[in-house]
């Protein structure tokens, strides 16, 4: 691994300026795809293409994998339709080729295909692109060991021999019928404990786990996590052997994922990079702003409506910020596990009402402990009995209201079919900012 320092990247630049190709070509043999795709953010795109052109075609398929989304754009569109195809497609791996292919125009998209070499590789492709991309055949491969179930073993390692020259990598050896439905997995173990055997399938484990083809990402997600596989196939509606999706695509979407739920629940409304531009940064982030805004301008015109009370109770007004803020972390504390659960699966059907007991008690405890809290600081430096009290009621009535709130909201969604990271972080909070208000004025109302 090669420490990419700014010695090391003014030096790269010095050479692509006095376009020495052997240097250059010296300087990325020693490094990993993954720097050369770091290496990237430090260059514009005339130096990123004048390197790719001197890396062999699996070298810049790699790269390019690698590639922020943004930067892989910004590269392609500045290429020939044939260049991409010939250096990148016909390197690449069917998923990784058609994850390329969708982010081309579809005027492009037509032009590179025609332009790849191998048939049967287009052919691949074509027909993986008809998958939605948030599915399973839309993230599967078609490269992969499959073996008939009638072969013999010398038949079935020297047909693994002639698979296994156009795979970078071999995670399972895969058996199926003649009508190519998925019977089985073979294990390399037995292969080499059982080289005479007379039939594949007399030594296969039968009744493989897989997924099928419209099964969604979270789903092939949660089946590669809970059975600690590095490779799952996918199937279609009757069961024939369509593809396998391998461990680092999934996490790969995961991360994705990972990274749009917390900028959602932040109050970004699409995905963005730090490198992305001043309109679109803005375009993102604005929305929940005038969101926040005008639930702001809401409470405003709550407390406008109580301005006889807090003339007569000035005090009343120091405990606003207490107020609003405890409801708000409570509510994003609640829905946070509620999110998280219907993530990873755990929340289920069966158990929501339970969920919803749970969080009830935790909020009957929380209430009862912050507003007793309170209540007893208050009454010892207040000096004012019917504030204290109705602080302390507002409290607890607020914490029970968000708890409640937090948890009910992203099930809600999630029935609607609506992503439920959405009820974390603006809408939370400032859903619960104005009941809070609303709650801690009527209290506050009839006890003063």
């Amino acid at each position: 691994m090669i420490e990419l320092t700014k010695e090391y990247i003014e030096n790269l630049e010095e050479i692509i300026v006095k376009k020495d190709d052997e240097k250059a070509k010296a300087l990325l043999k020693d490094l990993y795809p993954a720097d050369i795709a770091e290496l990237y953010k430090e260059l514009n795109v005339e130096q990123g293409i004048y390197l790719y052109l001197l890396m062999d075609g699996e070298q810049a398929a790699d790269v390019l994998v690698e590639l922020d989304d943004e930067d892989r754009r910004k590269l392609l569109k500045e290429l020939p339709s044939e260049v991409i195809a010939k250096r990148f497609v016909d390197n690449m791996e069917t998923d990784d080729a058609v994850d390329l292919i969708r982010d081309l125009d579809e005027d492009i998209q037509e032009e590179v295909l025609s332009h790849i070499g191998d048939v049967e590789q287009a052919g691949d492709i074509v027909d993986l692109l008809k998958y939605d991309e948030d599915t399973a055949g839309g993230l599967m491969g078609t490269e992969m060991i499959v073996v008939n179930e009638n072969w013999s073993m010398p038949q079935c390692i020297d047909e693994m021999r002639r698979q296994a020259e156009e795979m970078d990598e071999i995670y399972y050896v895969y058996v199926v019928d003649d009508d190519e439905r998925l019977l089985g997995v073979l294990p390399l173990k037995r292969m080499i404990t059982n080289p005479s055997i007379s039939k594949i399938k007399h030594v296969m484990k039968k009744d493989p786990i897989s997924v099928h083809e419209d099964d969604s990402i979270e789903e092939v997600a949660q089946v590669i996590e809970k059975y600690n596989l590095v490779a799952l196939p996918v199937v279609d509606s009757i069961g024939r052997l369509a593809g396998r999706i391998t461990i680092d695509d999934v996490m790969e979407v995961v991360r994705e994922e990972h990274e749009r739920d917390y900028q959602m629940a932040s109050g970004i409304s699409q995905d963005v990079e730090t490198s992305d531009s001043v309109f679109h940064q803005t375009a993102a982030r604005l929305p929940w702003l005038v969101i926040g805004m005008i639930g702001g301008l809401s409470n405003s015109f709550i407390l406008g409506g109580y301005e006889a009370g807090f003339a007569s109770n000035p005090k009343m007004a120091l405990f606003i910020p207490l107020i609003g803020g405890t409801g708000g972390n409570v509510g994003i504390q609640s829905s946070a596990i509620v999110v998280q659960g219907l993530a990873n699966n755990s929340l289920k059907e069966g158990i929501i009402l339970k969920q919803v007991m749970k969080e009830s008690i935790v909020g009957l405890i929380n209430a009862s402990m912050i507003s007793l809290i309170v209540f007893i600081f208050n009454f010892f430096t207040l000096g004012d009995r019917a504030v204290t009290t109705s602080v302390s009621l507002s409290l607890f009535s607020v914490v029970m209201f968000a708890s409640i709130f937090g948890t009910m909201v992203p099930m809600t969604l999630n029935k609607l079919h609506i992503d439920p990271a959405i009820a974390t972080g603006p809408f939370i909070t400032i859903t619960n900012d104005i009941i809070g208000m609303l709650i801690y004025m009527s209290i506050a109302s009839m006890l003063l």
